[in-house]
């Protein structure tokens, strides 16, 4: 499994993100400058320029004609995918950490940071057909807890909102009336700030990443606790694959805490874990410093990763990988 470098950001990466057909990338970096690849073959097609800060997540609609952007310049953008061409600026007074597509794209999700004494909040945005109609005002403003909102996702059908962050907590909050339905429990939950969240392919659990070097499993419904993946590094970023019963976990400790004695003293590699039985089956080694995201490509035969050497990196599994059996 040779993998693809592909060299387009000068800063560490934040955020990867495939399009529901797997044949476009999206990366998030600290540089500004969102970017689009060739899913197959790792090509640049193109950056969209237009913010002033770091850009630490992103979505693109069901149908591949929009994406948009959160930023620390305190802005989320709709873009046109095609062209790079801005389309709508969400401006708010912090900055804005997380977007998610709704089902059918006529929502989006947004987090916004603490900042002086504004506390974390989740905003929810319709999201006009007809850019000419859309709209600043917010459909529903969840303030959040104390602390950071890392990563907010949708529940299913659009019913619910799942946030984490900072304050270790997984929260469902209704998305209709901003209740909070539902917190994790702290003795079976993270012990330590929640860095990244990632759904399953069919929705139904999702996956958490924590500073506590460990990574679980949810049911996306009920919120209990079903898999526990121990690691021994701060994990910064998780995905699920979509064609096996595997799950991938990349993270690192910070450059200032990486002693130079060892070449894995870092641990950077991403790590495969079987999701059923919770053993590491394998790992991928390669960046130089921390994986910031990884995605798997919708058909699971390839993911790519993103690391604090500003380098995406894309790995085409063998065949050999699919027969892996526990």
């Amino acid at each position: 499994m040779r993998p693809i470098l592909m060299k387009g950001h000068e800063r560490p990466l934040t955020f990867l993100k495939y399009n529901r057909d797997g044949d476009l990338l999206f990366s998030c970096a600290k540089d500004h400058t969102p970017t689009v690849w060739f899913g197959h073959n790792g090509e640049r097609l193109g950056t969209y320029r237009g913010h002033n800060g770091a850009v630490w997540c992103c979505d693109v609609s069901r149908d591949s004609t929009r994406l948009i952007t959160a930023s620390a310049d305190q802005t989320a953008k709709l873009w046109k995918v095609e062209n790079g061409g801005q389309l709508y600026t969400f401006n708010f007074d912090s900055p804005v950490r997380s977007v998610d597509f709704s089902e059918g794209d006529g929502l989006a999700l947004i987090t916004s940071d603490p900042f002086m004494e504004l506390t974390s909040a989740i905003h929810v945005k319709r999201i006009e057909k007809d850019i000419s109609k859309q709209s600043s005002e917010s459909v529903l403003t969840i303030t959040g807890p104390k602390g950071r909102i890392n990563r907010a996702v949708w529940g299913p059908l659009n019913r619910t909102v799942i946030s984490a962050g900072e304050d270790a907590v997984v929260r469902i909050w209704d998305s209709e009336t901003g209740k909070l339905l539902k917190e994790s429990d702290p003795e079976t939950g993270h012990t330590k700030g929640i860095t990244s969240m990632a759904k399953s392919a069919d929705g139904s659990f999702f996956l958490t990443g924590s500073s506590d070097k460990s990574a679980k499993l949810w049911d996306i419904r009920t919120l209990t606790l079903i898999k526990t993946y121990v690691t021994e590094r701060p994990v910064n970023a998780v995905a699920i694959s979509p064609l096996l019963e595997h799950v991938v976990i990349g993270g690192g400790q910070r450059a200032a805490e990486v002693t130079t004695t060892d070449r894995r003293a870092g641990k950077f590699e991403a790590k495969f874990f079987h999701m059923i039985l919770e053993e590491e089956i394998g790992g991928v080694k390669g960046h130089f410093g921390p994986i910031n995201a990884l995605a798997f490509n919708p058909d699971g035969r390839s993911f790519a990763s993103g690391g604090e050497d500003g380098y995406v990196r894309l790995h085409h599994f063998d065949q050999d990988y699919f027969h892996i059996k526990m």
